[in-house]
This record gives C-alpha cells, sequence and structure tokens, in this order.
C-alpha cells in the first residue's frame, strides 16, 4: 500500500520547471500531478490511453475536441485515448492529479519540463 500526500507533493511540484511529476507506475494505470502556471502554453499531444484530470486548484479553461469548458477545483475531467485536448486561458496556477490508464507509455514522465 502507498499513501500520497498530494499538497506536499504539489508544493514540491509549484515553482519549478518541470511541469509534471509522475508518482505512481504499475502496469494498469499511472499517476501524476500537473502543474500550469498561470497564462502558461499547454504543451501536450493526445495520448494513447485513456485519462482522468482532477482539478487541485486553479481556474482556466479545458478543450477536448470540439468541446470547450471552464474548469475550477472539484472539477473531474474525463478523455479518452487520442483525444486532442488542452488546458488554455488559465487565470490561476492549474495543480491537476492525473491519472492514465493503463499507464502512460513513454516510460517514466517524471522528466517532463516546460
Amino acid at each position: 500500500m502507498n499513501i500520497f500526500e498530494i499538497p506536499k507533493m504539489a508544493d514540491r511540484l509549484a515553482g519549478h520547471e518541470r511541469v509534471y511529476d509522475e508518482f505512481l507506475r504499475v502496469p494498469a494505470m499511472s499517476a501524476g500531478l500537473y502543474h500550469l502556471a498561470a497564462e502558461a502554453i499547454d504543451p501536450q499531444q493526445p495520448h494513447t490511453e485513456d485519462e482522468l484530470y482532477y482539478v487541485i486548484a486553479g481556474r482556466g479553461r479545458f478543450r477536448c475536441g470540439e468541446e470547450d469548458r471552464d474548469v475550477r477545483p472539484g472539477h473531474l475531467i474525463f478523455v479518452p485515448a487520442r483525444a486532442e485536448h488542452r488546458f488554455h486561458s488559465i487565470t490561476e496556477d492549474l495543480t491537476l492529479l492525473v491519472v492514465f490508464a493503463p499507464a502512460e507509455s513513454g516510460g517514466n514522465a517524471a522528466s517532463r519540463e516546460a
């Protein structure tokens, strides 16, 4: 069993060049924290895995395919594999819990930088 303290992990990630920190990887899923500063450009490309985002902190907008919505703390967003998606119009630093199923391909993503 592992227990993760998300607030401490988010504090560690904020203010660093690295925008994603993977903290869990098993074959069936991987999880990490994703941090985008206000006005940042979200560089991600579609993934080959289904994905969940849970908005821990911040505000902005999220576009998936043709749909575009406001996001704020407490929102849970499901993105199917291969869907074009990104955060934009970020007005308050976003901190997101990200879960991929199965585990994100491409190895450990902990070194991603802005």
